[in-house]
C-alpha cells in the first residue's frame, strides 16, 4: 500500500489550528466534516494496534486527543512517527467519555474511521481503516456519520 496523505495524533502535541496552516514534515492537519451540532467534544485516537482498534484507549502507546466540537472541527498534530496506523473519531455530543449507543448496539453519536472504512455489522477492521504514515507532512479529511 502507498503511503497516504493521513492522519496522526499525539495528545501532547494536539491543537487546533487556528487558520489553514499547512501541515510541517512530523505533522498531520485533520479537518472533520459533517458534525450534526456543535455540542460536546470530538475524541480522535490513533493506533498500530490491530488488536485494540478502535478503542485506542486499550494501547497505552496510542494517540489521543479531545477537542471542542463544530460544525467543522479542524486539528494539527505534530510528533508523528512513522508506520501503519488506523483512526477513530467520536462525536461525543454529551462528553461523558463513551459512545452512547440505543438498545445496546446502535450508534447514538457520530463517529468516523481513517479511509472513511464502512462500519457494517460493527466497527471497521484494523486493515479497512489503516493507512502508511512515512513522516511527511499530511492533510486527512474524515467525515463524521451518524446512524440516528
Amino acid at each position: 500500500m502507498k503511503p497516504v496523505a493521513a492522519l496522526g495524533l499525539a495528545a501532547a502535541s494536539a491543537a487546533l489550528l487556528v487558520g489553514a496552516t499547512p501541515p510541517k514534515p512530523g505533522e498531520v492537519a485533520i479537518t472533520v466534516t459533517d458534525l450534526r451540532s456543535a455540542k460536546g467534544v470530538v475524541r480522535a485516537c490513533m493506533t498500530t494496534n490491530a488488536k485494540v482498534f478502535p478503542r485506542c484507549r486499550e494501547d497505552p502507546a496510542s494517540h489521543r486527543v479531545v477537542v471542542p466540537a463544530g460544525t467543522r472541527v479542524e486539528l494539527l498534530f505534530s510528533g508523528v512517527k512513522p508506520g501503519r496506523y488506523a483512526v477513530a473519531l467520536l462525536h461525543d455530543e454529551n462528553d461523558n467519555g463513551k459512545a452512547d449507543r440505543a438498545l445496546g448496539m446502535m450508534p447514538k453519536e457520530g463517529f468516523g474511521f481513517s479511509r472513511d472504512a464502512k462500519v457494517q455489522m460493527g466497527p471497521p477492521k484494523f486493515d479497512d481503516a489503516a493507512f502508511d504514515y512515512a513522516g511527511d507532512a499530511a492533510t486527512l479529511t474524515i467525515r463524521m456519520r451518524y446512524m440516528l
